[in-house]
């Protein structure tokens, strides 16, 4: 099926260098997933049950694309500079536009929001003037499972309402508290990494 789609999508050819493909299919899954940001801005209207679960599903459908597109680009080894520069910036987007979006209906604190966006710059910066110099601040393992804490504590906050027996709004904010640590903690191990690397330099 997979393999289907992507020669469909190959014979396309939207954009063309050298021969490949710049929108290629993961490509294209990522301007998809970025397609999904407008929808969550009716969060702002404090939606009722029906539409929260709505908006949530679209928001654990973009969160799932992203394994996607990485599969696919790795599979077929159609890795571009374009998806390199997208993916990361999709995966920004769309988790900071929901929580901005959440502290304006009052389903999320705006200080928890702020450290966790502040983290992301610092680290950022941090990887960005370690690759400069030539070195790869690899992603750890926290900051994936900080993610990973951010999609599900979204998820739940964005549904809000009781659902399946839950409290949705309370499972949200205790999985939000735990990614607020692994944000902490993960941002901490960068800026380690970073010290003992300028240490080593001088």
């Amino acid at each position: 099926m997979i393999d289907y789609l992507k020669n469909s999508f190959d014979r396309l050819m939207l954009v063309e260098k050298h021969g490949q493909a710049i929108i290629n299919l993961p490509n294209a899954i990522t301007l998809l997933r970025i397609g999904i940001i407008p929808v969550l801005f009716f969060l702002l209207l404090d939606p009722g049950t029906m539409w929260s679960l709505i908006i949530a599903g679209l928001f654990i459908a973009a969160a799932l694309t992203d394994l996607l597109d990485g599969y696919l680009a790795r599979r077929y080894q159609i890795i571009t500079n374009l998806g390199k520069f997208l993916d990361p910036i999709a995966d920004k987007l769309i988790v900071n536009t929901a929580m901005i979006l959440l502290i304006a209906i009052n389903r999320i604190p705006a200080w928890v929001v702020a450290l966790i966006i502040i983290r992301d710059f610092v680290v950022d910066g941090i990887r960005t003037i370690a690759s400069s110099e030539g070195v790869i601040i690899e992603a750890s393992k926290l900051g994936k499972r900080k993610t990973l804490c951010q999609i599900f504590a979204i998820s739940a906050l964005i549904i809000h309402y009781p659902f399946l027996g839950a409290n949705a709004h309370l499972v949200g904010i205790v999985i939000l508290y735990i990614a607020l640590w692994l944000t902490v903690y993960s941002g901490s191990d960068y800026l380690i990494k970073f010290y003992r690397y300028t240490r080593t330099k001088k």
